[in-house]
This record gives structure tokens, C-alpha cells and sequence, in this order.
């Protein structure tokens, strides 16, 4: 009985994880419609960093991060919220969301590259054919639309910036010793400093019109913040806690969900070169988890 409950729980936190984290594009996209991206990317990192520390050194009474802790906080926090979802929110101005949430499943793939040069892991077979095989499953979901307003090559190659910073960012938080550091404190903090960073870029380029604070604009931040930014992110940590490579298993199902969302609720258009993207990224995902070992990555 024990074993049965212990299973439903795993099964349980995987399926909502993906459903949720691939959910993000989407709910960008709806955001998109009525404010400025980088409007909704500081409004999501105020509110869901303000919940993350109260949670932390509030409710549960946690200690603030000592003053060695305050520059690894930082630089993580500009390559994983100023710059990738700085970058991401801009991309998604002109990618369709299925292909946002194609990318952004893919991340693992860039991850395990880079810690060829960055961990000093060694360049295997798998994790060639792995990029290979999720890129041109990427560029095979997009290629209908390439060229046009749905889906530009200036929104492809700011996805990939993106994906790149957050590979690098998650490269160096586990290179880091957070002894001390509670999770909740690690990422609140990090969102709160990601967001001022980014601040001033989104001070010069906001424009007072085309922002409506309307029900619209919040029920997507909202969602950014608490469901994805929180809920996902806490589920994800506990699957990784739980078994790190099984856990990646369940990124698989970011695509189908992603591209389901997006069809479902802003109506993006899906066609044989869609299911043969999907199926071409699960296969590169697949092939990145040869000989995978266990490693400690957040997710945000």
C-alpha cells in the first residue's frame, strides 16, 4: 500500500509539473497580448519573489543569506531571470507558444553540453546527435511558419540566447556550494535580483500605452508566478530529489502539453511538421539521457 501511494505521489507530481511548466509559453502569449514583455517579466519576479521570501524567512523563519552568498545570488540570478527569461518573454513577441515550449524543453540537451566546457565532462556521442536531433526537430515545428509573423528568425535565435543563458546558469548553481541556503531562499532572492537588473532596461523601453492592467494581464503574470515560477519549480526539486534521472523522463511530456495549451487557448495552428518536431525533440531528449548521471539543477 505504501509502495501504491508512494508511486501515485511520483506519477502525480510529474504529470502537473510538466502540464505546468509547459504551460509558461502560453500564458506569455496571453500576457503579450495586452502589456509590454518585459512589463510582464518584472510584475511575474516581484510577485513571485515577495511570496518566495516571505515563505522562507517569514513563515518559516529561515536565516538571510550571509555576505558570502550575496555574488553567487546575484550572477545567478542575472543569467537565469535577467537574461534568459529577459530574453524569452522578448522572443515570444514573434514565436508562436508551442515552439517557445518546444525550446524550452530542450533546455537539458544545451545543459549537457555545456558542461563539457564549464564541468569538464567529457563530449560523448549521445550529446552530439541529442543537439542535433532536438534542433532540427525545433526548426521542423517551425519551418511552416518561418518567415512570417507567427514565428521570425529574430524570435528563433533570441530563444536560443535564452536557452544558453539559462544552461549556463544552471551549470553554475550546481558548481556552487549553497551550504545553509534553503531552496526557497536560493530562488527568491535570485528572482528578486534577476528582476532589479532588469529594471532599468525595462524603464527606458516602456511605453505608458501599450500596457492595459486589465483582468487579462494579471491572470498571466499570475499564473507565470505562482503556478509555474512556485508550484512547478517545487514539484520539479522534489522529483529531482527523488530520482534526478527519472525526473528528466517526465520533460517529455513538456512538448505535447506545450503544444496542446497552445492550440487550445491562442489557437496556434498544428500540422504534420508539428507532430515530426515533438516526436524529433523527445528523440533528442532520449538520446541526451544515455549514461545520464544524477544532477542538481533548478528549474525556473
Amino acid at each position: 500500500m505504501q509502495r501504491t501511494f508512494k508511486n501515485t505521489g511520483w506519477f502525480a507530481a510529474g504529470f502537473f509539473f510538466a502540464a505546468l511548466w509547459a504551460s509558461a509559453s502560453t500564458a506569455t502569449k496571453i500576457g503579450l497580448a495586452v502589456a509590454q514583455p518585459l512589463v510582464i517579466a518584472l510584475v511575474r519576479f516581484g510577485l513571485a519573489s515577495v511570496i518566495l521570501l516571505c515563505l522562507a524567512h517569514v513563515v518559516m523563519r529561515q536565516p538571510l543569506p550571509t555576505r558570502r552568498y550575496w555574488k553567487p545570488l546575484a550572477l545567478y540570478g542575472f543569467l537565469n531571470i535577467t537574461v534568459y527569461l529577459g530574453l524569452y518573454v522578448m522572443a515570444m513577441q514573434t514565436v508562436t507558444a508551442g515552439i517557445g515550449a518546444l525550446a524550452v524543453a530542450s533546455n537539458p540537451v544545451f545543459i549537457s553540453f555545456l558542461s563539457v566546457f564549464f564541468l569538464k565532462k567529457h563530449m560523448t556521442l549521445a550529446v552530439v546527435a541529442s543537439i542535433f536531433v532536438c534542433t532540427i526537430g525545433v526548426l521542423c515545428a517551425a519551418w511552416p511558419l518561418l518567415g512570417t509573423t507567427a514565428v521570425t528568425a529574430k524570435g528563433l535565435l533570441l530563444l536560443l540566447a535564452s536557452m544558453l543563458s539559462y544552461s549556463v546558469g544552471a551549470l553554475y548553481f550546481s558548481s556552487r556550494d549553497w551550504n545553509g541556503l534553503s531552496l526557497l531562499a536560493i530562488n527568491g532572492w535570485q528572482t528578486l535580483l534577476g528582476g532589479l537588473f532588469l529594471l532599468p532596461v525595462a524603464l527606458i523601453f516602456y511605453q505608458p500605452s501599450a500596457n492595459r492592467f486589465n483582468a487579462t494581464f494579471w491572470l498571466s503574470v499570475s499564473w507565470l508566478a505562482l503556478p509555474v515560477s512556485i508550484v512547478a519549480v517545487q514539484l520539479w526539486l522534489w522529483l529531482l530529489q527523488k530520482n534526478a534521472v527519472q525526473a528528466g523522463l517526465w520533460l517529455f511530456l513538456c512538448p505535447l502539453f506545450g503544444f496542446a495549451l497552445a492550440a487550445w487557448l491562442v489557437h496556434d495552428p498544428l500540422s504534420l511538421y508539428t507532430l515530426a518536431g515533438i516526436l524529433l525533440v523527445i528523440i533528442g531528449l532520449l538520446l541526451s539521457k544515455v549514461n545520464a548521471r544524477k544532477n542538481e539543477v533548478v528549474f525556473d
